[in-house]
């Protein structure tokens, strides 16, 4: 069951030889930002993920601190160090060693006043302060993450059973769920996106409004829900994650072209769980990911659909225009429910053009030109996973290995019209003495 807020907990202050988080663990500009808000007067705790990944024996991504200091005088603690965010939800972020800490100040029930605003359920505004750990500890979302560390004695203060929940490998909503995603639909995700990164189970209290609620997050921005999509598939944990949001029906309300697609095409599920494990594996190998790659086969099923023959056009020019404005027609409609910045999509277009050019007829030096192209290698490395798939593909991606690695004579067997080296050379030689 969830834990409901009218429950009465007394909070359990679990001292340090019963935990394993240790100072050793935690990043010294985190423990610095701490230790300056305690002698400024205020209390300060670490909070979150930080806490939960440390119990876990995983090495956090970043630390955030929880004060009863408003964010104004957070900032007049660290001065120039500081600098403070957002409108909907105010943070302070202090730079310390190069690390960003982010420090928000305990938050209190809407009810307590203050500049909160809700409209139809939802938060719009969340700047309602307490000057008490115990009204913040039910605005945290789930109870792994509402583990507060003291580093006054080095223990940790737990309210809702959360490290029991941690223990077991539970996600665990605190308060009533259908409420809690009304307020802000995102939890639905963090939820998802905490269940496949820990290899967690979603409560069952928890996990039973998600199924019908997918339709609330066409009340988020939609370039929240782009942030929302890069944790979701850029940490690791890729795979899990797009089977847990088709489990909870929630990839259809972030990507509705492509999960039409997935039902009625075999081909279309294999290329994107494919994609999906290369991301996973190079992040394991700590090698570069490009948002730009996994989107634009996320994206080529619908494209394909929508062309009007359903196949990717051979023949350029006037194909390259169809391709090009069919296109911008995916990326508009898409851009309504995750909106992909410009940059981004610039690449995606140069990879699904680089399809019609690499499986195109002409050869001759404006293959050698396409392959000083800076999007070759993405469009070349796209149409490799297609091809894995579709073996009438896999001529034109020999041929582009081959005229990759071949030397010069290679190069002259592949392109009829290259010229050998040695009239390249004498051409060079009648242009100097011109």
């Amino acid at each position: 069951m969830p834990v409901q807020e009218s429950i009465i907990f007394t909070p359990v202050r679990i001292p340090r030889p019963e935990h394993t988080l240790s100072r050793s663990k935690i990043s010294q500009a985190a423990l610095s930002v701490l230790y300056q808000l305690q002698k400024a007067g205020y209390q300060a705790f670490l909070v979150g993920g930080g806490v939960r990944d440390v119990l876990l024996g995983r090495s956090p991504k970043d630390f955030d601190v929880v004060t009863n200091a408003l964010p104004e005088q957070v900032k007049s603690v660290f001065l120039r160090q500081c600098r403070l965010i957002g409108r909907r939800f105010v943070l302070a972020h202090v730079h310390l060693n190069r690390s960003i800490i982010e420090v928000s100040t305990f938050r209190a029930h809407h009810a307590k006043g203050g500049d909160g605003v809700i409209e139809n359920g939802r938060i719009v505004r969340d700047n309602v302060y307490s000057n008490h750990i115990h009204d913040d500890v039910w605005r945290r979302d789930f109870t792994v993450n509402a583990l507060y560390y003291d580093i006054q004695d080095f223990s940790l203060i737990d309210y809702v059973n959360g490290l029991a929940d941690l223990q077991s490998g539970t996600i665990r909503l605190i308060g009533e769920p259908l409420l809690r995603y009304q307020e802000d639909p995102v939890r639905m995700l963090r939820a998802v996106r905490f269940a496949a990164k820990l290899g967690f189970t979603v409560e069952p209290a928890t996990a039973a409004p998600i199924f019908h609620s997918g339709g609330l997050l066409a009340h988020i921005p939609p370039a929240r829900l782009y942030e929302e999509v890069l944790k979701l598939f850029f940490s690791g944990h890729a795979v899990e994650s797009f089977r847990q949001l088709r489990k909870y029906n929630l990839f259809m309300p972030l990507f509705p072209y492509t999960d039409a697609c997935l039902g009625d095409d075999p081909m279309a599920m294999a290329l994107i769980e494919q994609v999906l494990t290369n991301t996973d594996q190079r992040i394991a190998e700590n090698k570069p990911v490009m948002p730009a790659f996994l989107l634009a086969t996320l994206l080529w099923p619908p494209l394909l659909r929508m062309l009007p023959d359903r196949s990717l056009p051979t023949k350029e020019g006037n194909q390259q225009e169809l391709l090009i404005e069919t296109v911008q027609h995916l990326l508009t409609q898409q851009s309504r429910h995750v909106f992909i910045p410009k940059r981004v999509t610039t690449l995606m277009q140069d990879i699904w053009l680089f399809q019609l050019r690499l499986t195109g007829r002409s050869r001759g030096k404006r293959s050698l030109r396409l392959l000083e192209h800076p999007c070759f290698r993405a469009g070349y490395d796209f149409l490799l996973l297609r091809a894995s798939f579709e073996e009438s593909l896999k001529k034109f991606t020999d041929w582009w290995e081959q005229l990759q690695q071949g030397d010069e004579n290679i190069r002259q067997s592949l392109l009829p019209n290259h010229p050998s080296p040695s009239k390249s050379l004498q051409r060079k030689k009648r242009k100097k003495k011109k």
